[in-house]
């Protein structure tokens, strides 16, 4: 069982500063530049859908984001497991919260932090910002209030409202409760239940499994004083009353005995193994208490094996998770423009994710697992980072929604539906996640040469913490700690080894390698000393090619081609060599390549060849199914030019070669990355949207790059140095710390 990263706090402080403060930002979706798009946009244009909304509200739904918007809010008087921290130190929580709407189901979501703890006040502002939003989310709010306000704004309000506190964990906990009884052979009706934690979350629970047929005299419900049954009157209040049990059991120890479920959402070591040994047979056990359960899986099988056990973790199998249910609800909830999110969409949500953990799992999710996930005891909810929970969760959301009589506008083509769910996915998460993945399965021992730099050295520590393997930095001890102080990682000095000219025995070898190697190109032997002793980028590589490390992130400090020319002393990474450079463009959830960025200035035909071949080879790397083009500034021989001739040519190479990829070209940008476009050549032997630009040339790669980058905000990966004959990558300039450990993760990539 893998532990989780280490997170530290000047980690978590810079994460949440850089590149600016906060996690979010708002763009338009429309055109903002010109005169005109002003006038519509503003006055006199949106007087227009002013006028039809006035006339029909329902037209909101058409002619603003209200359809595609939630709040998220909060009083910060529950948060995590930190308690009443109030309003304002909420807001990092909150601004997470809208993000994960975001990343997981694309529904708009902003985050609204309200200073008071007053029910009815709480009550009134939200339900004056009613006409803003499509969907409120509550968050964070302490149990009892959390109940008052969320039933009196249910009532008050015609948009559904969510206390994912509550109901969140409720409809996870039920689709694993599915699942599990399924395994074991066991009807819900007929099994006796035991929760223990009568706060939001806990009534949530044992409320959804009764509407999901758990009998009420078989849920014994307990809190910080045992049972809550009929009669008692200390520590009661309404909510808890409506679950008391006509029986005489009064502690935890003695409702245990006998039960078929244990759910936990109270505290670390509530639940003994004695108690685990007196369930019954095929037991189940949530033990969802955070950061740490009740009990762990390990010490309930130490003395069962045959019980399910799932937890709040996500280092331990079957994880209950919020993020699998509220995106998904709300998306689907949205979409049907509810007035509400009910029973039958919870349980609906429930079915559809425990049906979704049943099913065969996509090699894609094994990947970014590390492991083959199949249906059974340590699989029995599906993963966050499953692609298919986006376009499988809302249209069964929708259709109970609709079915249940809270949809403005059913749903009526579902197959359409789940296509245009499809379309929301964003590829780069999956493939981002593959990635660290398999780094950390590899455990490479990473070589960072420029030790001199804070931003490099933030990356060498994040590096070896979260577990990737061990990172070396080249550099000398005293600058080294310096530096680590500098940034407030002071307590980082001892895990890192520091490596350098003057403490390695290594040298000697070093510079007979370098000199059998430059001899014949003008060295002589001080030159060869100087570079092997002086020049990091050199050393590093030396360290490298004699195996003492498995790979290496450079770059950070000089210009990429600078340091590819003092690797090349090391290394072969020629233009003939076949190395080849490609940068991977993220930008609204698609991934291009573009090649050759680094190696070749002006590639011939046959080099343009070889730099699909190795784009090709990168894009699989990724996940991907490589579709190149060559791009120019013509189209399939129009106009004609000798500049576009060599681009013309490429295709005819490969074609000779019988690789095993889709290219085509020429072809403009437009046409290579537009659908719609490309339709115009149904000749064209692509099946879709390229996904890896050939360009005539280095600088117009560069060109192509550093506009996406500053004018289209695309997240640049890259230059990914592929074909060389270790593991190598080279950072840019400008790279943060987060980029250089990205290019670290590639690296490891391909040392495994």
């Amino acid at each position: 069982m893998a532990g989780r990263p280490t997170i530290t706090r000047e980690e978590a402080l810079s994460f949440h500063i850089e590149p600016r403060p906060g996690k979010f930002d708002i763009t338009p979706s429309v055109p903002m530049t010109t005169q005109r798009d002003l006038s519509l946009a503003y006055s006199p244009g949106v007087a227009v859908p002013c006028e039809a909304i006035h006339e029909n509200p329902e037209t909101a739904y058409d002619y603003t984001n209200k359809g595609n918007l939630v709040a998220v809010i909060s009083n910060g008087s529950a948060v995590l497991g930190l308690g009443n921290l109030g309003a304002l130190a909420s807001k990092p929580v909150m601004e997470g919260k809208s993000v994960l709407f975001k990343r997981f189901a694309d529904v708009n979501s902003i985050d609204i932090e309200l200073d008071t703890e007053d029910p009815d006040e709480i009550i009134q502002a939200v339900r004056l910002m009613g006409p803003t939003f499509g969907g409120i989310n509550l968050e964070d709010i302490k149990a009892p209030e959390c109940f008052i306000i969320e039933q009196k704004l249910k009532e008050e309000m015609d948009i559904p409202v969510f206390h994912d506190d509550q109901h969140g964990t409720a409809v996870i906990c039920a689709a694993g409760l599915i699942n599990a009884l399924h395994l074991s052979g066991k009807k819900i009706a007929e099994c006796r239940i035991v929760l223990n934690g009568a706060g939001a979350a806990g009534i949530a629970c044992i409320e959804l499994l009764k509407a999901m047929g758990a009998k009420h005299d078989n849920c014994i419900v307990c809190d910080t004083k045992g049972v809550i049954y009929q009669g008692r009157t200390e520590g009661m209040n309404q909510w808890k009353s409506a679950h008391a049990a006509a029986t005489d059991l009064r502690t935890l120890e003695e409702a245990m005995d006998g039960a078929d479920v244990f759910l936990g959402v109270s505290v670390k070591g509530a639940v003994t193994q004695e108690m685990v040994k007196s369930m019954a047979k095929d037991a189940v056990i949530f033990a969802m208490a955070n950061p740490d359960p009740e009990i762990t899986p390990e010490e309930v099988h130490d003395v069962r094996e045959d019980v399910i056990v799932a937890t709040g973790r996500s280092d331990y199998p079957n994880q209950v998770n919020n993020v699998l249910g509220f995106p998904y609800l709300f998306r689907g909830a949205l979409d049907i423009h509810a007035r509400a999110i009910n029973d039958e969409m919870k349980i609906a949500c429930a079915e559809a994710l425990a049906k979704l953990a049943r099913e065969d799992v996509p090699d894609e999710v094994a990947m970014a697992y590390g492991k083959k996930l199949t249906f059974g005891r340590d699989y029995i909810i599906p993963t966050p980072f499953d692609p298919r929970l986006i376009y499988t969760i809302p249209p069964a959301v929708a259709k109970a929604g609709a079915d249940s009589g809270v949809a403005r506008r059913p749903i009526i083509d579902m197959h359409g539906y789940e296509a245009t769910l499809k379309a929301r996915m964003d590829p780069t998460a999956t493939i981002l996640r593959s990635l660290t993945t398999r780094a950390r399965a590899a455990q490479a021992t990473m070589i960072f040469a420029e030790g001199d730099d804070p931003h490099v050295l933030r990356a060498a520590v994040a590096y070896q913490r979260n577990g990737f393997g061990k990172a070396i930095v080249v550099g000398r001890e005293d600058d080294v700690k310096e530096k680590l102080e500098g940034v407030g990682l002071a307590d980082a000095v001892a895990e890192l080894e520091v490596v350098n000219a003057a403490n390695t025995q290594h040298l000697p070898a070093y510079t007979a390698f370098l000199y059998e190697r430059l001899q014949r190109n003008g060295f002589d032997r001080r030159d060869i000393h100087r570079l092997a002793a002086r020049d990091r980028h050199v050393f590093a590589s030396l360290m490298l090619a004699h195996g003492h490390g498995d790979a290496l992130v450079t770059g950070a400090t000089r210009k990429s081609a600078h340091v590819l020319d003092l690797i090349s002393h090391v290394f072969d990474v020629g233009p003939r060599d076949g190395a080849v450079g490609v940068t991977a463009l993220l930008h609204k959830g698609r991934i291009v390549l573009v090649a050759d960025t680094l190696v070749h200035e002006w590639p011939d035909t046959e080099d343009l060849a070889n730099i699909a071949e190795g784009a090709a080879n990168v894009a699989r790397d990724l996940g991907l199914e490589p579709r190149v083009a060559f791009v120019s500034f013509s189209t399939f021989g129009y106009p004609v030019s000798e500049r576009a001739e060599k681009m013309h040519e490429a295709p005819a190479i490969l074609e000779a070669r019988g690789v095993d990829f889709e290219f085509d070209g020429e072809m403009t940008a437009d046409v290579a990355l537009n659908a719609d476009v490309l339709a115009h050549y149904p000749f064209c032997k692509l099946s879709g949207p390229a996904n890896i630009l050939v360009v005539p040339a280095r600088h117009s790669a560069s060109i192509s790059v550093k506009m996406m980058q500053e004018l289209a905000g695309a997240t640049v990966i890259g230059p990914i140095l592929t074909g060389v004959a270790k593991p190598i990558q080279i950072c840019s300039t400008t790279s943060t710390a987060n980029d250089i450990l990205n290019m670290a993760v590639l690296a490891a990539c391909k040392a495994g």
